[in-house]
């Protein structure tokens, strides 16, 4: 029978893959409505980060075998979709038709420069408990980087057209970029008050991406409706 926190990590990690694919409902809306690829981006990444929470239940859940089989894949499906979400974002403010080729080679390049990476990091000297403590590290770092680079994306595109709900989706990137900073204290220094405190800042997260989707997709629909 798993112990309480272990209970509350399984909890946080299933909540967390459940507003993702609610999420992914709203946000394929535009995508159904006009069929043009460049709104399909943002759903396929949030598709991915609930993919990779749901592989976080299961590692959680079994931490003894799953180790070496859920951990890793998890860790490497996340990484991708910090990283496609980056790559979506900067790809949108250029024209489609000449940014088609360069878009597939970048996304091939992406995923074979993380499965090589992780494949150096699993085939190394070190146990494979420190393989997977290095590799968190390494991983929160470049998931900064991107997040990052997503918030000031969507700011700068909150700026050029205000709008009183988009404001809050930087927002939303800018707290899952301090919750993987905080992740690092923890694998650095063992600090449980950065663990659960990036885990909470993640569902605060998570909240204002559901309030947003809902009031720009679901309230819309009710007032067509009208």
């Amino acid at each position: 029978m798993p112990d309480a926190t272990t209970l509350l990590r399984i909890t946080i990690e299933v909540t967390s893959a459940i507003i993702y694919f609610i999420l992914v409902r709203f946000m394929i809306k535009p995508y159904r409505l006009t069929g043009e690829a460049r709104y399909v981006g943002l759903p396929l990444g949030f598709s991915f980060l609930g993919i990779s929470y749901i592989l976080s239940t299961l590692t959680v859940s079994q931490p003894y075998y799953s180790l070496a089989i859920f951990s890793w894949l998890q860790l490497l499906i996340r990484t991708f979709a910090f990283a496609f979400l980056a790559t979506t974002y900067y790809f949108s403010k250029k024209p489609s038709k000449n940014t088609r080729l360069l878009w597939d080679i970048t996304l091939s390049l992406l995923i074979v420069t993380l499965i090589t990476a992780f494949l150096l990091l699993a085939n190394t000297s070190e146990s494979i408990l420190e393989r997977y403590h290095y590799a968190q590290v390494y991983v929160r770092i470049f998931n900064v980087f991107c997040l990052t680079y997503v918030a000031l994306h969507t700011l700068r595109s909150h700026i050029r057209k205000p709008d009183p709900a988009t404001i809050w989706i930087p927002l939303g990137f800018i707290l899952l970029g301090i919750s993987q900073y905080s992740f690092i204290f923890f694998y650095t220094d063992g600090s449980l008050t950065a663990f659960y405190g990036a885990l909470a800042i993640r569902l605060v997260a998570l909240a204002v991406f559901l309030s947003v989707s809902y009031q720009t997709f679901y309230s819309s629909e009710k007032k067509e409706d009208k």
